[in-house]
């Protein structure tokens, strides 16, 4: 009897994601289809980051085989020790972007941190840069941003006339990073809210709380899709990537692996564009008959929008992410 239960559990994986459309799309495109293919159930939670693995982690009670996980958190969290490497003999990884992957964690998606705006305030003609962003005289109204670090400093130092490509040479010391913070207590009173989660940001472009926002491409699409007047740029946007990760001790880590490598194929990463249009990590999917050539031409990392993008520097993350939050949590309580 023990032994089929054992075999019953050995089939399965945990994995949690951030919810909202975003998880509903992974759902769709990968977790449902794959875990169909090759018997292995899925359990799906929602999460809250890495912080949740750290303290399943320390308190060795882990429970999740499997999290979703922003590039930068997931490469502090693996130099951290709190995820497992993964073993890219077997997740094939021979057709992915090569910048879409790392030791601890396989691209799921490409996305873009955009500059949003409601297009009841402003027509079609919204912000195009980040210092028109700024810019509260040419764009009166409220604006929402990002209440953690990861991705708010770069935009601030844009506005600030920096150009894109110093942006990490100057945020990489104390002094270029309390310049960031200095441009965002300027724009400080216009912000009504500092937003924690996808789900929020759309919500407040859906509802129009807020004349724009910084946030992620493909929840803005989906709030579209529900009658949100919202639109947005990719001009100097930040092109980025989620990927997955296997906490340290996940329970099922060998069945984990294959899932990873299973949901790692183009033909799962092909599916992902028609829930959320967020772009494949697998560059074949690209060319997978399933794709719609339209809706491909939206994608972040269609080449002709990923030009005008600022890649963000996951080394700098590794290096500084620590710092930089102690510093942007600081600001925010001031």
């Amino acid at each position: 009897m023990a032994m089929g239960v054992s075999a019953a559990s050995a089939d399965s994986v945990t994995i949690a994601s951030w919810g909202g459309s975003y998880q509903e799309a992974q759902s769709k495109a990968l977790f449902q289809p794959a875990s169909a293919k090759t018997g292995i159930e899925v359990k799906e939670e929602t999460y809250g980051g890495m912080s949740d693995v750290r303290l399943q982690v320390q308190t060795g009670a882990v429970t999740l085989d499997i999290v979703a996980s922003g590039s930068g958190s997931a490469s502090r969290a693996g130099a951290e020790g709190l995820l497992e490497e993964l073993d890219y003999n077997l997740i094939d990884v021979s057709t992915f972007y090569p910048t879409l992957k790392m030791k601890y964690c396989v691209g799921g998606d490409v996305f873009s941190t955009v500059y949003a705006w409601n297009t009841a305030t402003y027509g079609e003609n919204g912000p195009q840069s980040w210092a028109d962003f700024w810019d509260v005289e040419k764009f009166p109204g409220k604006r929402a941003y990002r209440g953690k670090v990861s991705g708010a400093l770069e935009p601030a130092l844009m506005a600030d006339g920096v150009a894109p490509e110093d942006v990490y040479k100057v945020l990489s010391s104390e002094e270029g990073i309390e310049r960031a913070l200095d441009k965002i207590r300027e724009l400080k009173p216009h912000i009504d809210v500092f937003w924690s989660s996808g789900a929020q940001h759309a919500q407040l472009m859906k509802d129009g709380e807020v004349d724009m926002t910084t946030g992620w491409n493909g929840r803005f699409d989906n709030a579209k899709k529900d009658g949100a007047k919202v639109a947005y740029s990719f001009n100097q946007a930040l092109l980025d990537y989620d990927c997955f990760a296997i906490p340290k001790g996940a329970p099922n880590k060998d069945t984990a692996m294959k899932f990873l490598a299973e949901i790692s194929k183009a033909e799962y990463q092909a599916n992902l564009p028609k829930y959320i249009t967020y772009g494949p990590t697998n560059k074949a999917a690209y060319d997978y008959p399933t794709i719609d050539q339209e809706v491909a031409k939206t994608l972040p990392s269609h080449p002709d929008n990923a030009k005008l993008q600022l890649p963000v520097d996951i080394e700098w993350y590794a290096k500084w992410e620590t710092i930089a939050a102690e510093m942007y949590q600081e600001m925010l309580t001031e």
